[in-house]
């Protein structure tokens, strides 16, 4: 964590010319089970990992907003806060500006407010399914809550930074992500209830347990605001109003079932997924807190094989990854993230990570596949001022 305040903090004064004011972070985070059910108005069990992205952060006196990553050469942008719409800016500069944008939009009066140059540094992998963008607007949005004196509290920033993504990028994901990265707590999983927003910490109990979770990056890159996404989500929607519901959280599976001649077989097979995977989730919270690490690996392994077969979002790196950690002594293991590539996670005890990383290597070479990143994440704290 030092080495980034310092690349965050050194990073800064090499595209602006001056030290910032402070430092914030927010985490990346793994789901540990509840994918795609998020804009369906269900339930989800992110926790946040122990990868941040950190915002050094400095305010003008001119209504001007700079933005610089030492993460993507020739990164810096610059734009008046009164220009701050969803066609002024495109890559990745549209996160840190719509993260501004959407702080507009819960409430400050960014006429009234002074710009300001801020610069990333992250160790949160990109592309990998653990939330790189949600980390970086949720390290910016606490940084200028506090700079600002916005005085908004957490409910307010997920709100603000879901918008900046969905409405300004164009990313058409769920609060999942938001919620993570500003409302962990450390040594926790966050039950959230993307309905009402409301959430409460699952203690995971992993140190007592002897056991880890071990992410696997495939290397695979997706990309949230491409097609596959918007597409799943889409086909939701179009579930929950064939069905007649608001959303397919309020579907049960005998519902589902006894309603499977009014939809196509893809669709009956993405609600499939959406309608189990809730109840996965909730079963999940119960046999974490009753301290069941066994019944919750078979859950995740069950969610892989509904996110394979039904919503069909993994990929044949992310299936082996799944296939070979189980093989060599996870209690379970699945994809998570959006989708179509990025990481695989496996629940196992921390003795045997070194060989199923190892072995998870060696199966992707004899496939012909790009060498996959392996490392262990532990729960972390959410966002917060460094320094």
């Amino acid at each position: 964590m030092t080495s980034l305040l310092t690349r965050a903090q050194d990073g800064f004064a090499a595209a602006f010319g001056y030290t910032p004011d402070g430092i914030w972070s927010a985490p990346g985070r793994v789901n540990l089970i509840g994918e795609h059910t998020d804009y369906n108005e269900g339930f989800v069990l992110p926790f946040a990992i122990d990868h941040r992205t950190v915002a050094g952060l400095a305010l003008r006196d001119d209504g001007l907003v700079r933005v610089s990553s030492d993460g993507v050469p020739g990164s810096g942008a610059a734009l008046p806060l009164s220009g701050l719409v969803p066609s002024a800016a495109h890559g990745w500069a549209a996160y840190p500006l719509g993260v501004a944008w959407g702080l507009g939009r819960v409430g400050a009066d960014l006429a009234g407010l002074p710009g300001f140059d801020v610069h990333f540094a992250s160790d949160v992998p990109v592309g990998a399914g653990l939330s790189s963008s949600a980390a970086l607007e949720c390290a910016l949005a606490v940084a200028l809550n506090e700079a600002w004196r916005l005085g908004l509290d957490r409910a307010r920033l997920v709100e603000a930074t879901h918008l900046a993504e969905n409405d300004f990028v164009g990313a058409p994901t769920g609060i999942l992500d938001q919620s993570a990265a500003l409302l962990s707590a450390a040594g926790a999983a966050l039950f959230l209830d993307c309905r009402d927003a409301s959430s409460s910490p699952v203690d995971l109990g992993l140190d007592q347990a002897g056991l880890t979770v071990l992410v696997i990056d495939t290397r695979v890159k997706h990309e949230h605001a491409s097609g596959g996404y918007a597409a799943r989500r889409a086909a939701c929607e179009q579930a929950a109003q064939t069905l007649g519901v608001r959303a397919l959280r309020d579907v049960t599976v005998p519902q589902l079932l006894a309603a499977r001649g009014r939809l196509d077989d893809e669709a009956f097979r993405r609600a499939r997924h959406v309608v189990t995977e809730d109840q996965r989730v909730l079963d999940t919270v119960n046999a974490l807190r009753a301290g069941s690490h066994a019944t919750v690996g078979g859950l995740m392994s069950a969610s892989h094989r509904s996110m394979r077969d039904d919503f069909e979002i993994s990929t044949q790196e992310l299936d082996l990854a799944v296939e070979v950690a189980i093989d060599h002594g996870a209690l379970g293991a699945r994809m998570t993230g959006g989708g179509f590539g990025g990481s695989a996670i496996a629940l196992i005890p921390a003795a045997l990570v070194p060989e199923a990383a190892r072995a998870v290597g060696e199966a992707f070479s004899s496939r012909g596949y790009a060498a996959p990143e392996t490392f262990t994440v532990h729960p972390s704290p959410g966002a917060r001022r460094d320094k």
